[in-house]
């Protein structure tokens, strides 16, 4: 039998793989051997491409992070950098919100993400953050982000005060509002627009921080 002309098994299909299974099965579904069983091989094999599960599951974060676009936090204005940035990140994860979990739990170290990570930095920097506030800065974003993805993944409403109008009469007449709202625009976009808003209009450093620059920007 001719040998065929490219590999059965790649990093790419065992990854692709990986994630589907997570969708599936969330973190459960991120083991050698599910991925194995459902390429319909040998769990050694897969371990001729990839070192172990952890860098299956970088190659997953790889494939899911690929689809932020960091690009207008290098190219426009800080805060309209941080809102469209913002928006790809949340759109990329909403595709896989059963990932998060588990990715958030393990190293990150993918060059892809820590790609878009440096633009951040640089971006932040510019904007007169000193490098030490960069990293909560960052997550500070990224725990909105993802809160919201988790948020937008589940039910329309969590809460429901039916039978204690009486008890919490004005959170009764909040609630009572979202029955004038269009249903294509549910409360979890709503609610991350409004939380972006807000975290972007605070995304300038305190004026106390102006003496504490990074040595990159002391230079300049």
């Amino acid at each position: 039998m001719a040998r065929p002309p490219r590999p059965i098994l790649n990093r790419e299909l065992i990854a692709r793989t990986a994630l589907a299974l997570i969708d599936r099965h969330g973190a459960e579904g991120a083991s050698m051997r599910r991925v194995a069983q459902k390429l319909n091989v040998n769990p050694t094999s897969l371990y001729n491409h990839v070192a172990d599960r952890a860098a299956m599951i970088e190659d997953v974060r790889a494939l899911v992070s690929a689809r932020i676009d960091s690009a207008p936090l290098r190219e426009s204005t800080w805060e309209e950098g941080l809102l469209e940035w913002a928006r790809s990140y949340r759109l990329a994860f909403a595709r896989h919100p059963r990932a998060i979990p588990l990715l958030m739990t393990t190293r990150a170290s993918t060059p892809v993400l820590l790609a878009e990570y440096e633009d951040f930095a640089v971006a932040a920097e510019a904007a007169g953050w000193p490098t030490d506030d960069v990293l909560p800065l960052l997550t500070a974003f990224e725990s909105f982000i993802l809160g919201s993805v988790l948020d937008m993944s589940g039910p329309t409403v969590v809460f429901d005060p039916t039978g204690q109008e009486e008890q919490f009469p004005r959170f009764t007449a909040a609630y009572a509002t979202l029955e004038d709202h269009d249903a294509a625009d549910p409360i979890a976009t709503r609610a991350f627009e409004r939380g972006l808003a807000m975290l972007v209009s605070s995304a300038r450093p305190p004026k106390v921080h102006s003496s504490r620059r990074s040595p990159s920007q002391k230079a300049r």
